[in-house]
């Protein structure tokens, strides 16, 4: 007998697949696709009207170590070597429950990209970004970093399916964009690439994250998925403790009970959109959530009401953002607008505590206390007016959003604008000045910083005092893109249960599982090359579980 883990109205009506897969961003479609090609009939179901969740929102930046891009370019790189990276720049004691899960993604990651072209129309391409981490055993100084070509949208046909749009138009390639200075003259940028921004507007062309759910969408379309959007998933069914066999959704008010026969995939996104798990693992300010308003946990939330063994739930993919409206609605914008030469971060105290310019900012940001409370926050951006002469693109964002920007004619008025102490503020805008002055910030060497591991003066202008009044401040806490905690799954992506036994027929990938790779991220494309690989991951131990290819697992699931 079977029963539904969350008690509820009875279904008004039933329906079975192979495999269900809970969500429609890259980690979601990746697993369909892998399914669906092994021919697996896989249902897709979306909480929201729209398809692709944080994926379709994203810059496509897509971190695929030892890809065969890499190789045509006669680049050298292999699974070992990604491993070896991801070792070395993985916090203390990851290792011990990590190790498998990384070894798993470093070797199916280049299997992964060749298989979404060979089954999709999506074509990507190299950036010329290396690792940040360059400095770890491993890290490369270029090969791992792509991002989706254009794609048109005809690839969906009329099928009427509705695609997450992007809080920014998309008429630039991620290629473009970390190439050409966009932020600080997107005028004469937008004029020089006028005739390519014309050709896709014409023709309808996709980019970015948009391009890469509008080709993982056509891959599974074109092997039969079936798709159904406004589709609230509420609980899972199960058979026993350790066994999932379908779940239950609710659409146009009817409850609908879905039978898995090979699994379940949870790939619903992260949980940042429930104030109240985020406040209880993220405690202290928050500026902004980046990501859609539909990512509130529901999957962390099913598999945590069966059994699941939880972890991470403490991590995420977060930084500075900038305020925006998206869809009508407040939200915000994830851009470095902080990557300027007169630009200073203080803590609470007013005093500086980071090199501005590094990778990993969101992990400084949230470092904690041994009370687990934040050590920096809160915390301000703090310049003077060459920021806004820098870029119209901020200036526009200020006269939209007056309240969000201070401003001061002094650095005493503005400490006591910020509540932060006086002379303190003072201080450390004369410190990092006297650094200024002879180009050596002998704080955390910020001269020495490189944009996502390369030096590009474009982003990253060094050094510039700052002491042309008015002085302006910006809150500057953890703005969330996605946090990375959820159900601790094996190397093959399966749940696990608390007592460490597998959970059979449950399956969690991307941001929602217990991410191997947490806030430290290891590339740009730290999110989207890794959540497309656990989805792959998922969808193929599905096939090789129902007896649609070679077996890779070490123990098979009980029957």
């Amino acid at each position: 007998m079977f029963h539904v883990a969350d008690k509820g109205q009875c279904a008004d009506r039933s329906e079975s697949c192979d495999v269900l897969i809970i969500g429609s961003g890259g980690a979601a479609l990746s697993a369909a696709l892998r399914a669906a090609a092994a021919g697996l009939s896989v249902l897709i179901v979306e909480k929201s009207p729209l398809l692709g969740g944080t994926t379709a929102m994203s810059g496509g930046a897509t971190w695929v170590p030892a890809n065969h891009y890499a190789r045509q370019a006669g680049i050298a790189d292999s699974p070992e070597e990604a491993l070896c990276y991801l070792r070395a720049s993985a916090p203390p004691g990851w290792a011990a429950t990590e190790e498998p899960l990384w070894r798993a993604f470093a070797y199916a990651a280049g299997e992964m990209l060749a298989f979404v072209e060979q089954y999709s129309p999506l074509r990507f391409a190299l950036t010329d970004e290396g690792d940040p981490l360059a400095a770890f055993p491993g890290a490369k100084t270029c090969g791992r970093m792509l991002a989706p070509l254009p794609l048109a949208a005809s690839w969906l046909g009329q099928r009427g399916l509705k695609l997450r749009p992007s809080p920014l138009p998309q008429f630039y390639t991620y290629h473009e964009t970390i190439t050409e200075d966009i932020w600080h003259h997107p005028i004469a940028v937008a004029w020089r690439l006028s005739p390519s921004l014309f050709w896709r507007f014409a023709r309808r062309l996709r980019t970015k994250g948009g391009a890469l759910i509008t080709g993982l969408l056509a891959g599974c379309l074109a092997r039969g998925c079936r798709i159904v959007t406004e589709a609230q998933v509420d609980s899972l069914r199960v058979a026993d403790s350790h066994r999932v066999i379908g779940a239950r959704y609710r659409h146009r008010q009817q409850w609908v009970e879905v039978n898995a026969r090979c699994g379940v995939v949870i790939a619903s996104g992260g949980f940042e959109g429930d104030s109240d798990r985020l406040g209880r693992h993220f405690p202290g300010p928050v500026d902004y959530i980046c990501s859609p308003p539909t990512n509130t946990g529901d999957g962390q939330r099913m598999a945590e009401a069966i059994g699941a063994q939880m972890a991470h739930m403490d991590q995420a993919n977060m930084g500075g953002a900038v305020p925006w409206r998206y869809q009508g609605q407040p939200y915000g914008l994830s851009v470095y607008f902080h990557y300027e030469p007169n630009v200073i971060l203080v803590n609470r105290l007013g005093k500086r505590f980071t090199n501005e310019f590094i990778f990993n900012l969101g992990e400084v940001l949230d470092s904690r206390d041994k009370q687990g409370m934040p050590q920096h926050l809160p915390a301000w951006l703090v310049a003077d007016s060459r920021l806004l002469q820098r870029s119209p693109i901020l200036r526009l964002i200020v006269l939209r959003h007056r309240d969000w920007m201070i401003k001061a004619d002094t650095l005493e008025a503005l400490a006591a604008e910020l509540s932060l102490p006086t002379d303190s503020l003072s201080d450390t805008i004369a410190r990092f000045n006297g650094f200024c002055a002879q180009g050596i910030d002998e704080d955390f060497h910020r001269e020495r910083a490189t944009a996502h591991g390369k030096g590009d003066s474009r982003f990253h202008g060094g050094l510039l005092a700052i002491n042309r009044p008015p002085y302006l401040a910006v809150p500057f806490n953890r703005s969330f893109l996605a946090t990375k905690g959820g159900p601790r799954t094996d190397e093959y992506g399966r749940v696990r249960h608390r007592d460490g036994e597998i959970i059979h027929g449950l399956f969690c990938a991307g941001v929602a599982m217990a991410n191997p790779i947490g806030s430290r991220a290891v590339g740009a494309g730290t999110t989207l090359g890794p959540n497309l690989t656990w989805g792959y991951i998922c969808g193929r131990t599905l096939a090789e579980q129902a007896g649609k290819m070679p077996s890779r697992c070490h123990k098979e699931p009980a029957s």
